[in-house]
Protein backbone atom coordinates (compact mmCIF):
# COMPACT_ATOMS: atom_id res chain seq x y z
CA UNK A 1 0.00 0.00 0.00
CA UNK A 2 1.01 3.81 -1.18
CA UNK A 3 0.22 6.21 1.34
CA UNK A 4 1.18 9.92 1.33
CA UNK A 5 0.31 12.60 4.13
CA UNK A 6 0.29 16.31 3.50
CA UNK A 7 -1.35 19.13 5.33
CA UNK A 8 -4.24 20.99 3.82
CA UNK A 9 -2.08 23.93 3.02
CA UNK A 10 0.14 21.84 -0.37
CA UNK A 11 -1.12 19.31 -2.79
CA UNK A 12 0.11 15.50 -1.48
CA UNK A 13 3.54 14.84 -3.22
CA UNK A 14 3.56 11.38 -3.95
CA UNK A 15 6.38 11.83 -7.10
CA UNK A 16 8.81 9.28 -5.06
CA UNK A 17 6.02 6.33 -4.46
CA UNK A 18 6.71 3.23 -7.15
CA UNK A 19 4.35 1.70 -8.82
CA UNK A 20 3.04 -2.54 -7.07
CA UNK A 21 1.45 -3.53 -10.53
CA UNK A 22 3.45 -4.14 -14.00
CA UNK A 23 2.28 -2.25 -16.57
CA UNK A 24 2.66 -4.95 -18.72
CA UNK A 25 2.64 -9.23 -19.73
CA UNK A 26 4.24 -11.03 -21.89
CA UNK A 27 2.39 -13.67 -23.74
CA UNK A 28 3.95 -16.05 -26.26
CA UNK A 29 1.93 -15.65 -29.40
CA UNK A 30 2.22 -16.98 -33.10
CA UNK A 31 3.05 -14.23 -35.43
CA UNK A 32 2.32 -14.57 -39.02
CA UNK A 33 4.36 -12.85 -41.54
CA UNK A 34 4.94 -12.51 -45.28
CA UNK A 35 3.87 -16.12 -44.95
CA UNK A 36 5.71 -17.70 -42.24
CA UNK A 37 4.03 -18.43 -38.59
CA UNK A 38 6.91 -18.23 -35.84
CA UNK A 39 6.46 -18.34 -32.09
CA UNK A 40 7.79 -15.73 -30.05
CA UNK A 41 6.99 -13.26 -26.85
CA UNK A 42 4.59 -10.18 -27.15
CA UNK A 43 4.13 -7.24 -24.63
CA UNK A 44 0.59 -6.98 -23.62
CA UNK A 45 -0.42 -3.90 -21.72
CA UNK A 46 -1.99 -4.22 -18.50
CA UNK A 47 -5.53 -3.14 -17.96
CA UNK A 48 -6.91 -2.77 -14.34
CA UNK A 49 -10.03 -1.84 -12.54
CA UNK A 50 -9.21 1.56 -10.81
CA UNK A 51 -11.60 2.49 -7.74
CA UNK A 52 -11.93 6.05 -6.69
CA UNK A 53 -13.05 6.49 -3.46
CA UNK A 54 -13.91 10.61 -1.79
CA UNK A 55 -13.64 10.42 2.02
CA UNK A 56 -14.54 6.37 2.24
CA UNK A 57 -17.05 6.59 -0.64
CA UNK A 58 -16.80 5.03 -4.15
CA UNK A 59 -17.40 7.51 -6.70
CA UNK A 60 -15.95 5.86 -10.12
CA UNK A 61 -14.50 2.90 -11.06
CA UNK A 62 -12.51 3.49 -14.46
CA UNK A 63 -10.18 1.22 -16.67
CA UNK A 64 -6.73 2.23 -16.61
CA UNK A 65 -2.90 1.29 -16.86
CA UNK A 66 -1.90 0.82 -13.32
CA UNK A 67 1.03 3.27 -12.97
CA UNK A 68 0.64 7.40 -12.11
CA UNK A 69 -2.19 6.37 -10.26
CA UNK A 70 -1.89 9.17 -7.88
CA UNK A 71 -2.10 12.09 -10.45
CA UNK A 72 -4.54 9.95 -12.14
CA UNK A 73 -7.07 10.57 -8.98
CA UNK A 74 -5.71 14.17 -8.43
CA UNK A 75 -5.96 14.74 -12.29
CA UNK A 76 -9.54 13.51 -12.16
CA UNK A 77 -10.42 15.14 -9.25
CA UNK A 78 -9.91 18.28 -10.88
CA UNK A 79 -10.54 18.14 -14.55
CA UNK A 80 -14.22 16.69 -13.20
CA UNK A 81 -14.86 19.75 -10.60
CA UNK A 82 -14.31 17.69 -7.64
CA UNK A 83 -11.87 20.02 -5.97
CA UNK A 84 -11.51 23.13 -7.01
CA UNK A 85 -7.58 23.04 -6.44
CA UNK A 86 -5.01 20.50 -5.61
CA UNK A 87 -5.12 21.69 -2.16
CA UNK A 88 -8.08 20.38 -1.27
CA UNK A 89 -6.68 17.20 -1.67
CA UNK A 90 -4.87 16.72 1.80
CA UNK A 91 -3.90 12.58 1.37
CA UNK A 92 -3.85 9.84 -1.35
CA UNK A 93 -3.75 6.10 -0.36
CA UNK A 94 -3.17 3.47 -3.17
CA UNK A 95 -4.50 0.11 -2.35
CA UNK A 96 -3.88 -3.16 -3.91
CA UNK A 97 -6.77 -5.37 -3.92
CA UNK A 98 -8.00 -8.68 -5.26
CA UNK A 99 -9.69 -7.63 -8.00
CA UNK A 100 -8.18 -4.40 -8.89
CA UNK A 101 -6.70 -1.25 -7.02
CA UNK A 102 -8.61 1.34 -4.66
CA UNK A 103 -6.84 4.70 -4.60
CA UNK A 104 -8.65 6.73 -1.47
CA UNK A 105 -8.52 10.23 -1.35
CA UNK A 106 -9.71 12.38 1.66
CA UNK A 107 -10.53 15.49 0.41
CA UNK A 108 -11.93 19.05 2.23
CA UNK A 109 -15.25 18.58 3.70
CA UNK A 110 -16.73 21.50 1.53
CA UNK A 111 -15.72 19.75 -1.59
CA UNK A 112 -16.95 16.12 -0.36
CA UNK A 113 -20.51 17.86 0.29
CA UNK A 114 -20.45 19.11 -2.70
CA UNK A 115 -19.87 15.78 -4.36
CA UNK A 116 -22.40 14.35 -1.87
CA UNK A 117 -24.85 16.53 -4.06
CA UNK A 118 -24.30 15.23 -7.03
CA UNK A 119 -22.80 12.02 -6.65
CA UNK A 120 -22.88 9.66 -9.07
CA UNK A 121 -21.56 6.12 -10.62
CA UNK A 122 -19.34 5.36 -12.99
CA UNK A 123 -18.94 2.37 -14.97
CA UNK A 124 -15.59 3.25 -16.51
CA UNK A 125 -14.64 1.42 -20.05
CA UNK A 126 -11.34 2.20 -21.75
CA UNK A 127 -11.37 5.62 -24.01
CA UNK A 128 -14.53 6.73 -21.93
CA UNK A 129 -14.72 10.10 -20.83
CA UNK A 130 -18.41 10.43 -19.73
CA UNK A 131 -19.71 6.48 -18.76
CA UNK A 132 -22.68 6.89 -15.95
CA UNK A 133 -23.27 10.92 -16.42
CA UNK A 134 -26.86 11.07 -15.06
CA UNK A 135 -27.93 14.48 -16.40
CA UNK A 136 -27.18 16.56 -19.50
CA UNK A 137 -26.58 19.36 -17.49
CA UNK A 138 -23.45 17.00 -16.39
CA UNK A 139 -21.80 16.64 -19.46
CA UNK A 140 -22.37 20.33 -20.94
CA UNK A 141 -20.12 21.89 -18.66
CA UNK A 142 -19.04 25.12 -20.33
CA UNK A 143 -15.57 25.95 -18.18
CA UNK A 144 -14.04 29.65 -18.28
CA UNK A 145 -12.74 31.06 -20.88
CA UNK A 146 -8.96 29.96 -20.65
CA UNK A 147 -6.30 33.14 -20.11
CA UNK A 148 -3.16 32.28 -21.69
CA UNK A 149 -0.21 33.71 -23.31
CA UNK A 150 1.07 31.03 -24.78
CA UNK A 151 2.85 31.17 -28.32
CA UNK A 152 4.71 28.69 -30.68
CA UNK A 153 5.60 28.01 -33.84
CA UNK A 154 4.43 25.16 -35.97
CA UNK A 155 7.87 23.83 -36.46
CA UNK A 156 8.16 23.42 -32.08
CA UNK A 157 4.80 21.88 -32.19
CA UNK A 158 5.55 19.08 -34.49
CA UNK A 159 9.14 18.49 -33.11
CA UNK A 160 7.42 18.25 -29.95
CA UNK A 161 5.39 15.60 -31.32
CA UNK A 162 8.77 13.45 -32.52
CA UNK A 163 10.05 14.02 -28.53
CA UNK A 164 6.89 12.96 -27.26
CA UNK A 165 7.23 9.38 -29.91
CA UNK A 166 10.51 8.94 -28.11
CA UNK A 167 9.57 9.04 -24.39
CA UNK A 168 6.49 6.55 -25.04
CA UNK A 169 8.07 3.74 -23.36
CA UNK A 170 5.32 1.85 -23.02
CA UNK A 171 3.73 2.35 -26.27
CA UNK A 172 6.79 1.39 -27.49
CA UNK A 173 6.95 -2.30 -25.76
CA UNK A 174 3.07 -2.53 -26.36
CA UNK A 175 1.58 -0.51 -29.24
CA UNK A 176 -1.85 -0.23 -26.81
CA UNK A 177 -0.97 3.17 -24.92
CA UNK A 178 -2.20 6.81 -25.28
CA UNK A 179 -0.06 9.50 -24.47
CA UNK A 180 -0.39 12.90 -22.95
CA UNK A 181 2.48 15.22 -22.91
CA UNK A 182 3.35 18.81 -21.88
CA UNK A 183 5.20 21.38 -23.77
CA UNK A 184 7.40 23.68 -22.39
CA UNK A 185 7.44 27.20 -23.97
CA UNK A 186 11.19 26.91 -24.73
CA UNK A 187 10.17 23.56 -27.10
CA UNK A 188 10.73 20.93 -24.16
CA UNK A 189 8.67 17.97 -23.11
CA UNK A 190 8.90 17.90 -19.90
CA UNK A 191 6.10 15.59 -18.57
CA UNK A 192 4.27 12.48 -20.33
CA UNK A 193 2.13 10.15 -19.33
CA UNK A 194 0.29 7.22 -21.00
CA UNK A 195 -2.59 5.05 -20.30
CA UNK A 196 -4.58 2.22 -22.26
CA UNK A 197 -7.52 5.45 -22.26
CA UNK A 198 -6.81 8.67 -23.50
CA UNK A 199 -8.64 10.27 -21.06
CA UNK A 200 -7.14 8.83 -18.23
CA UNK A 201 -3.84 10.19 -19.92
CA UNK A 202 -4.71 13.63 -19.65
CA UNK A 203 -5.66 13.21 -16.20
CA UNK A 204 -2.74 11.75 -15.22
CA UNK A 205 -0.83 14.96 -16.80
CA UNK A 206 -3.44 17.26 -15.43
CA UNK A 207 -2.61 15.64 -12.00
CA UNK A 208 1.24 15.63 -12.12
CA UNK A 209 0.92 19.35 -13.38
CA UNK A 210 -0.66 20.24 -10.70
CA UNK A 211 2.08 19.02 -8.46
CA UNK A 212 4.60 20.56 -10.85
CA UNK A 213 5.87 24.04 -11.29
CA UNK A 214 5.05 24.30 -14.82
CA UNK A 215 3.90 27.95 -16.10
CA UNK A 216 0.79 26.53 -17.22
CA UNK A 217 -0.07 29.74 -18.50
CA UNK A 218 2.28 29.75 -21.80
CA UNK A 219 2.81 26.02 -22.49
CA UNK A 220 0.37 23.44 -24.26
CA UNK A 221 -0.96 19.98 -24.17
CA UNK A 222 -0.44 17.73 -26.65
CA UNK A 223 -2.22 14.10 -27.41
CA UNK A 224 -1.98 11.27 -29.53
CA UNK A 225 -5.30 10.34 -29.89
CA UNK A 226 -8.15 12.36 -31.67
CA UNK A 227 -9.09 15.83 -29.66
CA UNK A 228 -12.76 15.15 -28.88
CA UNK A 229 -15.13 17.85 -26.49
CA UNK A 230 -14.25 15.79 -22.90
CA UNK A 231 -10.36 16.09 -24.11
CA UNK A 232 -10.92 19.82 -24.92
CA UNK A 233 -12.66 20.51 -21.47
CA UNK A 234 -10.08 18.57 -19.38
CA UNK A 235 -7.61 20.93 -21.27
CA UNK A 236 -9.31 24.30 -20.22
CA UNK A 237 -9.89 22.52 -16.78
CA UNK A 238 -6.12 22.37 -16.59
CA UNK A 239 -5.88 26.12 -18.04
CA UNK A 240 -3.69 25.58 -20.80
CA UNK A 241 -4.24 27.63 -24.29
CA UNK A 242 -3.00 25.15 -26.77
CA UNK A 243 -3.81 21.47 -27.52
CA UNK A 244 -2.80 19.90 -30.39
CA UNK A 245 -3.47 16.37 -31.14
CA UNK A 246 -2.32 13.70 -33.67
CA UNK A 247 -6.04 13.32 -35.01
CA UNK A 248 -9.41 14.65 -35.57
CA UNK A 249 -11.43 16.67 -33.43
CA UNK A 250 -15.23 16.28 -33.00
CA UNK A 251 -17.50 19.25 -34.27
CA UNK A 252 -18.76 19.52 -30.24
CA UNK A 253 -14.86 19.65 -29.39
CA UNK A 254 -14.40 22.64 -31.87
CA UNK A 255 -17.56 24.78 -30.74
CA UNK A 256 -15.87 24.07 -26.77
CA UNK A 257 -12.45 25.05 -28.12
CA UNK A 258 -13.87 28.71 -29.88
CA UNK A 259 -16.15 29.47 -25.98
CA UNK A 260 -13.17 28.07 -23.78
CA UNK A 261 -10.65 30.31 -25.77
CA UNK A 262 -8.39 27.42 -26.30
CA UNK A 263 -6.70 26.80 -28.99
CA UNK A 264 -7.16 23.24 -31.09
CA UNK A 265 -4.56 21.70 -33.93
CA UNK A 266 -5.57 18.33 -35.38
CA UNK A 267 -3.64 16.25 -37.70
CA UNK A 268 -0.35 17.43 -36.16
CA UNK A 269 2.46 15.65 -38.36
CA UNK A 270 6.05 16.20 -39.82
CA UNK A 271 5.22 20.04 -41.94
CA UNK A 272 1.28 19.52 -41.50
CA UNK A 273 -1.22 20.48 -39.17
CA UNK A 274 -5.51 21.73 -39.00
CA UNK A 275 -6.39 24.66 -36.94
CA UNK A 276 -9.66 24.64 -35.58
CA UNK A 277 -9.95 27.49 -33.36
CA UNK A 278 -8.29 30.37 -32.02
CA UNK A 279 -4.95 30.48 -34.13
CA UNK A 280 -3.61 33.15 -33.07
CA UNK A 281 -1.60 31.47 -30.65
CA UNK A 282 0.19 30.00 -33.76
CA UNK A 283 2.96 31.13 -35.64
CA UNK A 284 3.65 29.24 -39.14
CA UNK A 285 6.52 29.33 -41.24
CA UNK A 286 6.27 32.52 -43.68
CA UNK A 287 5.84 34.73 -40.32
CA UNK A 288 9.03 33.06 -38.43
CA UNK A 289 11.10 33.00 -41.85
CA UNK A 290 9.95 36.75 -42.07
CA UNK A 291 11.28 37.42 -38.33
CA UNK A 292 14.43 35.81 -39.15
CA UNK A 293 14.88 38.07 -42.60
Amino acid sequence: MMRCMQSPQAPPDTSAMPDEMPTHSTFAVSRWRQGEISLSPDEVAEEVPVALEYNGISHAVMLATPADLEDFALGFSLSEGIVPTARDVYDIEVDMREHGIAVRLEIASEAFMRLKDRRRSLAGRTGCGLCGTESLEQVMRTPAPVHSAASFHTDVIQAAFVQLQLRQALQHDTGATHAAAWLRADGHVSLVREDVGRHNALDKLAGALARSVEDISTGAVLVTSRASYEMVLKTAAIGAGVLAAVSAPTALAVRLAEQANVTLAGFVRAGAHVVYAHPQRLQHGLQHEASLA
